[in-house]
């Protein structure tokens, strides 16, 4: 592939994906970054070719906004007069809904053409210090058409491939959102939840693969994920409410001593690991 690539936001996703195309294609890669400290870092170590101006927007084939969600729409906002028509501009947002409703209307109004995408992969770790060339390998890349042509979407997917993505999902922004409350969002909250314990100070000598597995993802950028929690609302809502029905089952079967049914509820979950072919130890 060699095309222009214009990444708006070199923090761990945009710097990644600046580091992979350079890796892995023949693209010329230029980036925006309101951070002089990650633009000077990204000039300095290869991974875009030249800070981006209002020129490089004008002569992209493809613009990526890794950027929070109203960051991105206020970006194109601000730049539409500059994006041509036929650019294909995409996201790495964690939730669609906002994102899919307003920068489809944008597109069709000045004609470049809208994809939703999200990179399925991260570190806890965040900025341009933590990007990595080759933190997409083997993710999963979903792709959000929103009414773009079958081109653009069939760009992203060999954008996917050359970047070595695992494989891509194409989804609606609804039920996008709906499997990221449960796959992503709910895992976060259960770990801050479960670091906020006063136990918690105390577990060196005492903790081992399970501590670390629960707590892992709570070291968390709190600016960003407020943003994300709140915009998908309605559907982490829902999850949440699923998780505590859960743990209350469990925690009254403990309280009162009903080992058969507390054999039931564990049993119940070693069941569906199983269906899905994932080992519980």
């Amino acid at each position: 592939m060699n095309q222009k690539i214009v990444i708006a936001g070199l923090g761990l996703i945009g710097g990644s994906l600046a580091k992979a195309f350079q890796k892995y294609s023949e693209c010329e890669v230029c980036g925006f970054d309101r951070d002089g400290g990650a633009l000077s870092a990204a000039l300095s170590c290869g991974a875009i070719d030249k800070a981006a101006t209002g020129d490089d927007i004008r002569s992209a084939d493809c613009l990526f906004l890794c950027l929070y969600p109203q960051a991105a729409i206020d970006f194109i906002t601000e730049h539409l007069p500059l994006i041509r028509p036929g650019c294909i501009v995409t996201d790495t947002c964690g939730i669609k809904a906002e994102i899919c409703r307003t920068l489809p209307k944008l597109a069709a109004e000045h004609g470049f053409l809208f994809v939703g995408g999200h990179p399925m992969a991260g570190k806890e770790q965040n900025g341009f210090a933590a990007s990595d060339a080759d933190l997409f390998l083997g993710a999963s890349y979903l792709i959000v058409p929103c009414g773009a042509p079958q081109r653009a979407v069939d760009f992203l997917k060999a954008v996917a491939v050359e970047l070595g993505f695992g494989g891509t999902v194409v989804t609606t922004p609804e039920h996008h959102d709906r499997m990221i409350a449960f796959t992503s969002q709910l895992p976060h909250v259960l770990a801050c939840a479960y670091v906020m314990s006063p136990r918690c100070p105390e577990h060196p000598g005492f903790s081992a693969g399970s501590y670390r597995d629960v707590s892992r993802v709570a070291n968390i950028n709190e600016t960003h994920w407020t943003e994300l929690l709140i915009d998908n609302r309605k559907a982490l809502t829902e999850e949440l409410e699923e998780l505590i029905c859960n743990i209350t089952e469990i925690k009254n079967a403990v309280a009162l001593g009903e080992a058969e049914t507390l054999r039931g509820l564990l049993r119940k979950s070693r069941l569906v690991k199983e269906r899905l072919g994932e080992s519980c130890k």
